[in-house]
This record gives structure tokens, sequence and C-alpha cells, in this order.
């Protein structure tokens, strides 16, 4: 390892990072690819390296495959739905990225998971990267042809089943989701369900370690019950904090000191339209780390 192998996987570890986060839904075996790949990187003789950037997307979209390969296998036996991993952002910087900011939102990331791992490495590195598709074959080990065949069917898949994307003012959007809340709080059900889309939905993630939903909720009345249902049981030792994750706004829930998950919110034409719930208490342990991304 030299002082130049490090520099140039720093300078560019913010684009890495974004790119294996995005491929594995998870920041926490993101870092873990990254540490890989940087131990990979150490051997290489840079005199063969030609351009540092695409030799490095390479070697983490290949890390990240093999990662998430393992994991979906590990996913066969999991308890209920699976969420990504929320992602505290350094910056704000994102929101004025719109191309990146939707690519890390929970919507997206949701909607990735319907996937093959080919078509959301190649979805990844072309939609949101813009890497050709002779470099992304030669990541993947496809013929350019298989490769532009996977990018119109991963792009069509995508589209029809996300929303066009429309930015939210970050100051708007959290005073929505504390106004909802506020309104939770009460028990004011017609007040909630002026703040929710007619096809609201309530997605939790908990592996079955704690007490969540098993399947999503779906309608406004019925995710509007269920909140207030979960304001009620916690009582006078639930609080909020609220946060934003996913370049989105959010909260975080905990009943006296005990933090218990992440609330992500998607807002919609002004109504929020669907609580992405985090209560897994493996996929906690990171979220207050922030990370830096780039494209």
């Amino acid at each position: 390892m030299t002082d130049e192998h490090a520099e140039r996987f720093t300078a560019l570890r913010p684009l890495l990072f974004t790119i294996a986060y995005e491929i594995l839904g998870s920041a926490t075996e993101s870092d873990d690819v990254l540490q890989e790949s940087y131990l990979r990187w150490a051997e290489v003789d840079l005199s063969t390296v030609q351009d540092t950037k695409a030799y490095l997307a390479q070697l983490v979209t290949r890390q990240s495959l093999n990662a998430l390969r393992a994991q979906s296998r590990r996913r066969e036996d999991y308890v209920g739905p699976w969420l990504p991993e929320p992602l505290l952002l350094e910056t704000k910087d994102a929101s004025a990225d719109v191309v990146l900011a939707e690519s890390v939102s929970m919507a997206m990331l949701v909607v990735l998971e319907t996937l093959s791992p080919d078509e959301r490495a190649v979805f990844v590195l072309r939609e949101v990267f813009g890497f050709s598709h002779d470099e992304i074959a030669s990541t993947i080990g496809k013929s350019t042809a298989a490769v532009r065949q996977m990018a119109h069917r991963a792009r069509e898949h995508v589209q029809s089943r996300r929303k066009r994307f429309e930015p939210v003012d970050p100051k708007l959007s959290m005073e929505i989701t504390a106004r909802f809340f506020a309104a939770a709080s009460t028990g004011d059900l017609d007040a909630l369900l002026e703040m929710l889309t007619e096809d609201v939905k309530w997605t939790a993630d908990s592996d079955g370690k704690v007490s969540a939903a098993r399947r999503p909720v779906i309608g406004a009345d019925k995710v509007a019950r269920v909140i207030i249902g979960l304001v009620r049981v916690a009582g006078e030792a639930g609080r909020v904090e609220p946060a934003m994750y996913n370049n989105a706004p959010a909260l975080k829930l905990y009943l006296g000191d005990s933090f218990e998950g992440i609330i992500t919110v998607e807002i919609t034409d002004g109504k929020i339209s669907h609580f992405y719930a985090m209560r897994n208490p493996d996929k906690l342990t990171g979220v207050d780390i922030p990370r830096e991304i780039s494209r």
C-alpha cells in the first residue's frame, strides 16, 4: 500500500460508497465492501490502471454483487418486509442533485429490490452514474448486447413501479410530518386523513425481532388507525425526534431512553404517501453515522 493508493481511493470514497449502498441497500454492508475493495486495491500495480474511477467502480460493483447474492440467500428466511437501512447524509447537498436524491430515496431503493442482482447493478451504474454499456459489461462479465437489454428491461421495470419523482422542499416536508404526528398524539383521525393519500402505505421492517406489522398496511383509514394505536401504546414514555434520512423527513422513535426505530416519510403532492418504519435492531446500530455520497 502506497500513499498514492490511499489518496486515489479516499478521493473517490463517497462515489464508491454510493454505488455500494444503492446496490446493497445497507450502509453497514457497504462499509464492509469498501474495506474489502480497499485491501484488493492495495495490491494493484498502479502503472496498469488507466482510469482510477472506472477501475475502482468495477472493483466495488463486483464486491457489492457478491455481497448482494449472499444477502438474498439470507433474505429467504427473513420475517416480514425487508427495507433498506436508513442513511444519514453528511450534508444536504444531495437535494441539489435530483438524480442522486432520487437514487438514495427509500422509494427507489425499495423498487430496486425487485430487480435481479445484475439488473440492479446495471441500472445503478447506467442510470445514476452514467457508465457506458461497455464499461458495465466488463464489470459484470456480460456482453455489451446483454447489458443493453438488461438496462432497457430494468429501466422499464423501475418506471412502471415508481411514481414520477418530484423533489420536496425539506422544510415543508418536515412541517407536514410534524403536523401529522402532532395530530396523531391527540387521536384526531379526521385531521390525519386529510394529510394522507388514499392509497398511503405503512411498511415496517422488524425481522420478527420486535413488534411490528408483518405485512404492509394500505389505505388512509387503516394507516391512520395503526399510527394512533402506536402512539397510544407508547403513552407518555414515547417521544419522537425529527431527522432527515435518505434525503427525506424522518422521525426517530424513543420509549424512555430506549431507541426504538426510524420512520422515514414519503410525500407526494403535499400529502404523505408512504411510511417506512425501520424497527429491526440489527439495522439501527449504525444509523447515526453520517455518510458522504457523490456521483
